[in-house]
């Protein structure tokens, strides 16, 4: 490089031609010192017969202090060639920094190559001139390159900034390795460097033994430690070394306070957290913008929303970083239309969104199920080609989409990101799982799988395992578990609380119920689960038990335990029980009813009968009613042949939702069953004009590593024959033990003899007896059916369980059916 510069300054035929008697480098060197230095700076060189004299010393001090271009800093070089200096070791190196600090290490490698006997001021020089412009892997391969020179002896300020760019634990124990040789580990900046490295990988064991021995340690380094314990989920480990540090007379500063106060949030302590604030507010921290932003993270945690919001009106300067944590605050504890409001504010504060404020909004959107402004988000991205620079932002519009249920562009966005990480898979996964593709969830799992650069992660699990609870698939789901176990996982209480979901909803509630005594059970997340789980199975005194048990450990519900409990109050017709929870909800813990509350509400007390109390419910709600309470009333309209109220509930829902096929067929129903035929045309012709047709019902079981699927009506199963001739031999036994045909549930318009035909026809019917034929006398029987079971089945099932003694579990899209001994668990409330 030296060589072409040289080139450059001596371009013309005589190395300095005069211009009008003036000697070119005079000239030359004016404009240089004005360009090098805005102020007057008279360094003005003389040629004298050819050679160079100097009239006075050039001040290249103050030279290189005026280097902020690149431009400057090559005039400057060349002039060192010009002038001999750049032969000095000591003026190369201060080159080699000047490029680096402007961005140009390719210029600086060029002049650190030229320097014939390197020391290790130099190679450091090089080493942190690669790790400044986040050229990590040249940074430890030149800090390699200098351990196999003979030229200069590594010191403690080589060590600190390449193990900074260590991007493998390999190479940090190597370079630990050459600290131990070089008995460098006493020296508190390269113990700190391998205390920081080794926290980075998560090696928070072999950092605290290196931290333990430091004879000195600066506050960076009880930092460190404490952030990396906190890292890697140890936070009483981190609360420990925060005891020592304070022991050692050493005061938090605000790296320390932000760091504890997010160990306060992990280890769902509000009391500690509140103390920091203390702290905080008695050391004049408060306004520190770090400090201030990592209190709003903390109370956003714990769900305080009002201090968060405290602290952050208090705050005197706020940066990005405080608009992204309060926007945060509120859309993570599912407030969007507050996050949507400090972001329109963020807006007026002139604060340029940044990715981060992206992400949050596209997931309040998504919870406001705004779809106009989710197209305006994801507009907003691709002109800024977001998606394609930062694989945050397209992961966000996937679940942005797929929250929203517009599953199609979710998938178009899905399939179009230039790179995909594990967490891009775990939301699509997601994505399609929480909208009741879990065929396809899996599916993606598959493809997943497949990509050997992927290490599936705790989210991965806790993604695919409710598929497969949603299937049933009991036997792949417990492959699952297995490979759970395998990986260490099983403690996790996100993925213990998918076991014990999967394992409920898949009729094993032994199961579920042993793996909830094993989980931690300091959250409300696996109460949640269990409590549900029993719900499901029409348990809903277990369930309210269960809540008990969980205020007397300390515990705090949350609206999620609240609408699991409701849940089960409605399947068991606890209506007093219900609104109880639903009072408490309210009163004593504050949580304000979402429209899943009011649902369940609805449906509790329609299922009891009570259709004027859950109509003059919706009517008193603060809330616009969404299509699923009207749903509510209908079926339970439906249930109890209310059909002028349940005109009123259709009505409401074909403005609401008119896309949806199941509120059709429940209108149809409820007028089937009192024979208004005109009406049941009308509905279908209805549906049938908008493109909708009805889900066509079928029941699957799972026996020998199989999964057989029966539909109504079903002919085409091998078996076919045996299995409805085996039918007519079982209903000709259950009737001379008193069952009568319902003909109320045949939804057509035929004779009775070809409503019996049709009812046995059912797709339950047929999968129960081709359980009986496959399975040994006397064992349970398994049923998963997508829609709700018919009445008529219901009693089915009944004679049958008692006519062979078997146990026949059912799933229908509602809830569990435990039949046993000519009984039903539901008690014939469902």
């Amino acid at each position: 490089m030296m060589i072409r510069l040289w080139q450059t300054t001596l371009r013309s035929n005589l190395l300095f031609p005069t211009c009008k008697g003036v000697p070119f480098l005079k000239l030359w060197l004016s404009t240089s010192c004005y360009l090098l230095h805005s102020h007057e700076v008279s360094c003005i060189g003389t040629l004298s017969h050819g050679t160079y004299e100097r009239n006075r010393e050039i001040d290249f001090e103050i030279l290189f202090n005026a280097c902020t271009t690149l431009e400057v800093a090559k005039r400057l070089h060349a002039l060192l060639i010009v002038s001999g200096e750049v032969q000095s070791i000591f003026v190369a190196t201060r080159l080699v920094n000047i490029y680096s600090h402007l961005g140009d290490v390719s210029s600086s490698r060029d002049i650190f190559n030229e320097v014939p006997r390197k020391d290790a001021y130099t190679w450091n020089s090089m080493v942190s001139a690669y790790v400044r412009n986040r050229r990590f892997s040249e940074a430890v391969e030149c800090a390699y390159e200098m351990l196999s020179s003979a030229d200069a002896r590594p010191d403690f300020h080589t060590f600190p900034p390449v193990l900074k760019a260590c991007n493998s634990l390999l190479d940090g124990t190597r370079l630990h390795c050459w600290i131990l040789k070089l008995g460098l580990e006493w020296d508190v900046f390269v113990a700190a460097s391998l205390v920081h490295m080794y926290c980075r990988f998560g090696f928070s064991g072999s950092a605290y033994l290196i931290f333990k021995d430091m004879p000195n340690r600066d506050m960076g380094c009880w930092n460190s430690m404490i952030s990396g314990f906190c890292q890697n989920g140890n936070a009483e480990a981190a609360l420990s070394i925060l005891g020592d540090m304070g022991l050692a007379g050493v005061e938090m500063d605000s790296v320390t306070v932000a760091t504890v106060l997010s160990i306060c949030a992990q280890m769902n302590d509000i009391l500690h957290g509140a103390l920091i604030h203390l702290f905080v507010i008695k050391h004049g921290l408060e306004f520190n913008v770090f400090v201030s932003n990592a209190l709003i993270n903390m109370y956003a945690k714990f769900g305080e929303l009002k201090c968060a919001q405290n602290v952050f009106d208090h705050m005197d300067v706020r940066d990005l970083v405080s608009w992204n944590s309060i926007i945060a605050a509120y859309e993570q504890n599912y407030y969007p239309y507050d996050a949507l409001k400090f972001f329109h504010q963020m807006q007026s504060n002139k604060v340029k969104p940044d990715l981060l404020t992206i992400v949050s909004l596209s997931s309040s959107v998504a919870q406001t199920k705004d779809f106009i402004s989710s197209k305006t988000i994801h507009g907003y991205i691709m002109r800024r080609c977001w998606i394609m620079e930062d694989t945050v932002v397209g992961n966000g519009v996937v679940d942005m989409y797929a929250k929203l249920g517009i599953i199609d562009s979710a998938l178009k966005v899905f399939e179009e990101l230039p790179r995909k990480d594990v967490i891009s898979w775990n939301t699509m996964i997601t994505g399609y799982a929480q909208n009741g593709f879990a065929s396809e969830a899996i599916e993606v799992f598959c493809r997943m799988k497949e990509n050997n650069d992927l290490t599936l992660n705790q989210g991965t699990w806790v993604s695919i395992i409710p598929a497969y609870a949603h299937l049933g698939a009991l036997r792949d789901g417990m492959r699952v578990h297995g490979h759970v176990l395998k990986e260490g996982l099983d403690s996790d209480v996100f993925v213990s609380t998918c076991l014990i979901d999967l394992y409920g909803k898949c009729g094993r509630l032994g199961e579920a119920l042993s793996l909830f005594y094993e989980a931690s059970k300091e959250t409300s997340v696996p109460w949640n689960a269990i409590i549900s789980c029993h719900g499901l199975h029409g348990l809903g005194e277990t369930s309210l038990r269960l809540f008990r048990d969980m205020l007397n450990v300390g515990v705090k519900p949350d609206h999620v335990t609240f609408l699991s409990l409701l849940t089960a109050c409605s399947h068991s017709g606890l209506v007093d029980q219900g609104k109880w929870c639903f009072h408490v909800m309210q009163q004593e813990y504050g949580i304000k009813p979402t429209l899943k509350h009011y649902g369940c509400m609805v449906d509790l007390f329609g299922r009891a009968g009570l259709l004027e109390i859950a109509y003059n419910f919706i009517d008193s709600m603060p809330l616009r009613p969404d299509a699923s309470i009207w749903g509510a009333l209908l079926g339970a309209c439906k249930i109890h042949g209310n059909v002028e109220m349940g005109r009123k509930a259709s009505s409401h829902l074909f403005e609401i939702d008119s896309e949806n096929v199941g509120y059709y067929v429940l209108l149809s129903n409820l007028y089937a069953n009192f024979g208004h035929w005109e009406g049941v045309g009308e509905v279908r012709s209805l549906a049938r004009n908008r493109g909708l047709w009805k889900t066509p019902g079928w029941s699957s079981i799972e026996l020998n590593n199989r999964i057989e699927v029966f539909y109504t009506g079903s002919q085409s199963h091998p078996q076919c024959e045996e299995i409805y001739k085996e039918l007519a031999i079982l209903n000709a036994k259950i009737k001379g033990l008193g069952y009568t045909p319902d003909y109320s549930f045949v939804l057509q318009d035929v004779e009775d003899d070809e409503k019996e035909n049709i009812l046995a026809g059912h797709s339950e019917r047929l999968a129960i007896v081709y359980g009986i034929l496959n399975t040994p006398p006397k064992t349970s029987i398994r049923i998963f059916k997508n829609l709700r079971v018919c009445g008529d089945c219901h009693s089915v099932t009944k004679f049958i369980s008692k006519l062979t003694e078997r146990e026949i579990i059912v799933r229908d899209s509602n809830r569990f059916h435990h039949f046993k001994d000519g009984l039903c668990s539901c008690g014939d409330y469902w």
